[in-house]
């Protein structure tokens, strides 16, 4: 661990963990894989835990794979309490003179990295005395929705919505869910080992996501037809940081200064001897990962020359 620490200039102490002892003393043991998958079992739920200047823990985040964690860029707006977009992000402007909305790709400018986390900033400014209504509304309104979407591979979860306000409306005898003021929303997202992935070279050079928002502005008395937006975003995806063992390399990732070669056949040996038939399962599993590739490539290369043509 201290050679590796060395070559990879890290300036920080990391820990040996090698029968997950650790681990399992925090609890954050990635129950989800079994003892027989032979290169993942005793890894750890990835996260973060925050800390202040005097060393109290004030946030943690953890995900449920760990093909999945948070980029720098959300952690920072973690520690700060609010979201910070970098005005080099992605983003485009929509609405109008009642209700401005402005769409942003927030965390590492927009690229797409596997299993690193990134977000649509979604930003709405209703004029003064107007408001937009959450679930649920009456039949003949119609509420803030946000879809996006994107190819296969590319994960959306849940739009995260600011709390709503109480608004009763007399004429109906109604109290209603609204966003008055600015306020915005969130869309996590990232890539998985379909569309990007640490041990082949990527399919495609950019992915194109759509974001769909439907809405009606009203103000205490009358509502605005409703309308509906749609943003189109090209992102483009970028290489990892890899390991220097021969699975990784050769791929056009970002390989380490270590050499991890020797590490890896100990990996091998100890697990192959625990779980001798888990090791034939990862090559079954990587086989098909590699052959479904192979056809997104040469998908994307016959789509192209159509195109040309």
């Amino acid at each position: 661990m201290s050679e590796f620490s060395d070559r990879q200039n890290i300036p920080y102490h990391l820990l040996s963990d090698l029968d997950s002892a650790v681990i399992r003393q925090y609890g954050i043991l990635n129950d989800s894989i079994e003892p027989g998958d032979v290169f993942l079992y005793g890894i750890p739920y990835p996260g973060v835990y925050m800390c202040d200047e005097e060393g109290v823990v004030i946030s943690k985040s953890f995900h449920d794979t760990y093909k999945k964690r948070d980029s720098a860029d959300l952690l920072l707006d973690a520690a700060l309490g609010r979201v910070v977009v970098n005005e080099s992000s992605p983003q485009a402007k929509g609405g109008d003179d009642e209700v401005a909305i402005h769409v942003a790709v927030h965390g590492g400018d927009g690229s797409i990295r596997q299993g690193i986390v990134r977000q649509l900033v979604i930003r709405f400014e209703p004029g003064d005395g107007l408001h937009l209504y959450g679930e649920p509304v009456p039949e003949g309104m119609r509420a803030l929705t946000v879809n996006a979407s994107g190819p296969p591979g590319l994960v959306f979860q849940e739009p995260r919505f600011p709390e709503t306000e109480s608004l009763y409306l007399a004429a109906m005898d109604l109290t209603l869910q609204v966003w008055k003021g600015a306020f915005e929303i969130t869309v996590p997202f990232y890539p998985v080992g379909e569309l990007a992935s640490e041990t082949r070279p990527l399919d495609q050079g950019s992915v194109d996501i759509s974001v769909d928002i439907q809405y009606q502005a009203c103000d205490d008395e009358t509502c605005r037809l409703p309308k509906s937006e749609s943003f189109q975003f090209e992102l483009p995806l970028d290489v990892i940081d890899v390991p220097n063992i021969d699975v990784h390399t050769g791929h056009g990732q970002r390989e380490g200064a270590y050499d991890g070669t020797p590490h890896l056949r100990r990996l091998f040996l100890r697990k192959l001897k625990e779980h001798p038939l888990g090791f034939i399962r990862y090559l079954f599993k990587h086989v098909r990962l590699m052959r479904a590739s192979k056809r997104r490539a040469k998908e994307s290369n016959r789509q192209m020359n159509v195109h040309d043509d």
